[in-house]
């Protein structure tokens, strides 16, 4: 599937605001926080803006829920939507899964259970943001510590599945499956080699603190060598998909990042030419 952007980009994140309005990094795209900006108006929208007319955008949400069983927020929905209208991003991405329950919010990304239920849940919901936004909606999976004892398949059969149903696209996070494989021991290849080609339209590089017995997801980190190799795979088995480096704490310099983001292009260069 083509692409409106194409290449390397990087989370937008406060501390590399001046960065980026005082100078042209080398960046293709960058992807922000949509509900940092889902506001009437403000500094950060206002740079936002700036930012935008030398910067094609993504935007990526942590709020949307889904998975839950409450009603989809239409307002929330609503707001997403004016500021694509406002941002115009080439794709709007949010998380598989849930966030809360009987409108309590426990602000973490809760893995779903991997059922037919949950398969027609999620499918109706997704088809219903979809018709509010005008657009194909772009899912991400998330690292996981524990599994449902109802689950009828694996994660990866269930996304790939999921997006056959519902007519959505997939964000694919390469640290979250490596996090997810050494956490339930799976094949964390088998993960990638699962994914529909055709779906998978950005993949998601990031850090995570690794305690011997379990990884943990966290973002404070550079991209490790296994996470890499991973990615190196995930290039040989889906081509050159748009990709980008997440750093949510411990946050580096803007020059540092972009060397990490200089090391993902070698590794997929690499990559392309063993395919």
């Amino acid at each position: 599937m083509s692409s409106p952007i194409q290449g390397f980009g990087l989370g937008l994140r406060t501390e590399h605001y001046a960065d980026f309005l005082e100078a042209r990094p080398a960046v293709d795209w960058l992807e922000v926080i949509s509900e940092n900006y889902m506001v009437p108006g403000g500094k950060p929208l206002a740079r936002l803006d700036a930012i935008r007319r030398d910067h094609a955008m993504v935007m990526h949400g942590v709020s949307l829920s889904i998975g839950s069983t409450d009603a989809l927020d239409l307002d929330y929905l609503r707001d997403l939507k004016a500021l694509a209208r406002r941002i115009e991003p080439a794709w709007i991405s949010d998380h598989l899964c849930w966030t809360g329950v009987d409108h309590h919010n426990v602000h973490d990304l809760l893995p779903m259970p991997y059922t037919e239920a949950a398969l027609r849940h999620l499918t109706a919901r997704v088809q219903q943001v979809q018709e509010v936004l005008g657009r194909r909606l772009m899912l991400e999976n998330v690292s996981s510590y524990v599994s449902f004892e109802a689950d009828e398949m694996n994660e990866w059969e269930f996304i790939a599945e999921l997006a056959k149903r519902a007519d959505c696209e997939l964000l694919l996070d390469v640290n979250n499956v490596y996090v997810s494989s050494r956490n339930h021991g799976f094949d964390a290849r088998a993960f990638v080699d699962a994914m529909p080609r055709e779906r998978v339209r950005q993949i998601h590089l990031a850090g995570h603190e690794d305690h011997g017995t379990h990884c943990v997801d966290t973002h404070d980190h550079p991209v490790c060598d296994a996470v890499w190799a991973l990615y190196a795979h995930t290039v040989r088995r889906l081509g050159p998909v748009p990709t980008m480096i997440e750093r949510d704490d411990h946050i580096p310099s803007l020059a540092e990042l972009l060397a990490e983001l200089d090391h993902a292009r070698r590794v997929q260069t690499e990559a392309l030419a063993c395919r």
